[in-house]
């Protein structure tokens, strides 16, 4: 079965170009297209789509917003967000809003093909490394940092983490320092099987989507200060 891909970006050209990379793949479509956010809620009421590739700076419901909307659904699809510039505000602020990651518009086509097979498949496809500059950066100086995802604020008020054990706790910290899997299992003297399991409790309890958002939380609930060192 294809992987059901919507772009949404408001350069036409720029929509064409991926759409002639993703139309020569075996494994994906091009089911919807849209030129600012509201044009992608719409689309997606229509029809079904998996991952999204969505544009940041739109006219009328920019990309942020509209990634806000999309990720509240039940059964949402993906979203991987694309952006001109390495380590932009709007990629940090969407991410907070349940993107699974985000890849610079320049990227050589077969990464972005391979991002889309990752986010496909439930994983995040920006490194947790590349994510921790990010919030290293803006972290500081945006509003609702520590608010929480969802807007629920600081530490306290996440009796989820709670749920989790010491070394479930332990591994967290880890993912939010961006370290890989394998490294976690050489840091703690684990199997690398088990470290995946663990990430997967630790997604499953604190109702996350992906690595990307378990690094998020860490910083919002104090867990990680920004540099990446634990509290």
């Amino acid at each position: 079965m294809s992987i059901r891909v919507m772009l949404v970006d408001d350069q036409v050209l720029l929509r064409t170009g991926f759409r002639m990379v993703l139309a020569a793949q075996p494994d994906m479509e091009v089911v919807a297209e849209a030129g600012d956010g509201l044009e992608a809620l719409e689309a997606l009421r229509a029809g079904e789509v998996d991952v999204v590739l969505m544009d940041v700076r739109m006219p009328k419901l920019d990309g942020v917003e509209a990634t806000r909307r999309i990720c509240e659904r039940d059964g949402a699809p993906r979203v991987l967000i694309l952006t001109t510039f390495d380590l932009d505000e709007y990629a940090f602020s969407a991410l907070k809003a349940g993107a699974s990651g985000f890849m610079l518009k320049d990227v050589p086509p077969g990464e972005l093909l391979a991002a889309i097979r990752a986010v496909h498949s439930g994983d995040a496809v920006v490194a947790p490394s590349t994510t921790r500059r990010l919030l290293n950066r803006f972290a500081p100086m945006l509003p609702g940092t520590g608010g929480g995802i969802g807007g629920r604020s600081g530490a306290a008020s996440r009796p989820e983490l709670d749920r989790l054990t010491e070394r479930e706790r332990e591994v967290m910290l880890l993912v939010a320092q961006g370290l890989s899997n394998g490294e976690i299992a050489g840091r703690l003297v684990l199997s690398e099987a088990t470290v995946k399991t663990h990430v997967g409790r630790i997604l499953t309890k604190l109702e996350l989507r992906d690595r990307v958002q378990v690094v998020v939380m860490a910083y919002e609930t104090g867990l990680v200060r920004a540099g990446g060192s634990p509290r």
